[in-house]
């Protein structure tokens, strides 16, 4: 959400911040009608003064035995005019916050100019893409070849875009989870979280996936399935006012997300890259202004060290201006190697983004924080995947696969596995 002292205050900047994004400007309706909002708000006040003063007035005079017919004529007016008045303003701030609400983020100067994900920057890469002796098979492939992925029992289940595991696959999203899970706890101070699933409207609306994306997401009666244990995890802090002393708040929580991908129709069908249901561990901070540029660097090497300890190749970009998200300030893709996608001649794939939303998020949560001297600002707020859990089983599918058929764990996921091989069922 946007601060309107802002856009008051700098117009021109607003306004050339979100044509980077690709923008028509606005600050000349949002200021119209925050303009028209105002003057109606100065009037209500002038009328309520009035209304209390006459009221008074006609009482001393009825004390005295004075005439206060016109007095009372003026009073009765001003009730009649007030709730017209109270409605046009109503509606005058259901529009502004509309505006506030609709409109994007502002990006970071450093976000690179650029239309889609083939003009993101380069900003690191880490490990050796593997070779093999034979052509590398995708996932669904490899899955299917050992007994333990089923997408067409996935398919009668609950239709497309859902898989049932088995055995060591099902297995390997546990120990994936819980190795995630333990690094970050314990090696990164991250706080293990359980949240619920099901959010309400007003939590949605917090982190920007309300209204916007209303059709990307699930809907149970009057809740929401989560799209990412970002929603219930940063708005732990919703209406709240945290002391400086406390923060960063940093939390991690291993939770299925549901996704409509109504946005991505046609997009990624076969197997497991963008399902309707997947698991993730999520990475949130909350903390102070001055410190969140360094906590969103801290937070993608967190995630980065998750795949440096599965030995995975990755490489790290920088979204451009077409491709960072609504809520984002700035955003770090990591991209995983996937030697058996693009019919195993491999690419790379998303299976992390750390934002750093700024106070974007906070203000739409109303989320503060007091510093030192007693003043209550914005918090700045940020999120990561740390990582998507069955993107991390891909990849260590298509990096570890053997000409056999059978599949090489990493070293790290041996204890959490019982074993350094997956094998057919």
């Amino acid at each position: 959400m946007h601060d309107i002292r802002f856009i008051r205050d700098n117009p021109d900047q607003f306004d050339a911040a979100l044509k980077r994004r690709g923008i028509d400007p606005v600050a000349g309706t949002i200021l119209k009608i925050d303009s028209k909002r105002r003057g109606l708000q100065a009037r209500l006040q002038e009328m309520q003064s009035r209304r209390n003063q006459a009221s008074k007035e006609i009482g001393a005079r009825k004390a005295k035995g004075e005439d206060a017919n016109a007095l009372i004529t003026e009073v009765n007016d001003i009730k009649q005019q007030m709730p017209q008045m109270e409605s046009e303003e109503s509606i005058l701030a259901e529009q502004l916050d509309s505006w506030l609400m609709g409109l994007p983020n502002l990006l970071d100067d450093a976000v690179p100019a650029g239309d889609d994900e083939n003009d993101n920057e380069l900003v690191r890469s880490h490990g050796s893409i593997p070779t093999f002796s034979f052509t590398p098979r995708d996932h669904v492939e490899i899955g299917e070849g050992l007994g333990q992925m089923d997408f067409a029992l996935g398919a009668k289940v609950s239709g497309a875009r859902f898989v049932v595991l088995r055995h060591q696959l099902a297995r390997l999203e546990r120990a994936l989870a819980g190795f995630m899970l333990d690094l970050h706890t314990s090696e990164f101070g991250y706080v293990e979280t359980i949240p619920p699933y099901l959010v309400n409207t007003q939590t949605m609306t917090g982190t920007g996936q309300l209204p916007k994306f209303a059709e990307d997401l699930y809907r149970a009666n009057d809740k929401w399935l989560i799209p990412t244990a970002e929603v219930p995890l940063t708005n732990i802090v919703a209406g709240e006012i945290v002391d400086a002393k406390t923060l960063p708040l940093r939390l991690t929580a291993h939770t299925p997300c549901f996704r409509s991908e109504a946005g991505s129709a046609g997009r990624d069908t076969r197997g497991m890259i963008r399902q309707h249901q997947f698991s993730k561990v999520e990475l949130v901070s909350i903390t102070t202004p001055i410190d969140s540029a360094a906590e969103h660097e801290r937070m993608t090497a967190c995630a980065e060290a998750i795949l440096q300890k599965l030995e995975l190749p990755y490489r790290v970009v920088r979204l451009c201006t077409g491709d960072t998200g609504f809520s984002a300030h700035q955003t770090y893709d990591i991209e995983v190697w996937l030697p058996g996608q693009n019919e195993g001649r491999g690419m790379y794939r998303e299976i992390s983004s750390c934002s750093n939303c700024g106070p974007f998020q906070a203000r739409r949560m109303k989320a503060r924080f007091r510093d030192d001297n007693g003043e209550a600002h914005f918090v700045h707020t940020l999120n990561g995947s740390g990582v998507a859990v069955g993107r991390a089983m891909i990849a260590v599918l298509e990096n570890g696969q053997q000409g056999d058929g059978s599949v090489r764990l990493p070293a790290v996921l041996h204890t959490y596995m019982g074993s350094e091989l997956i094998t057919a069922a």
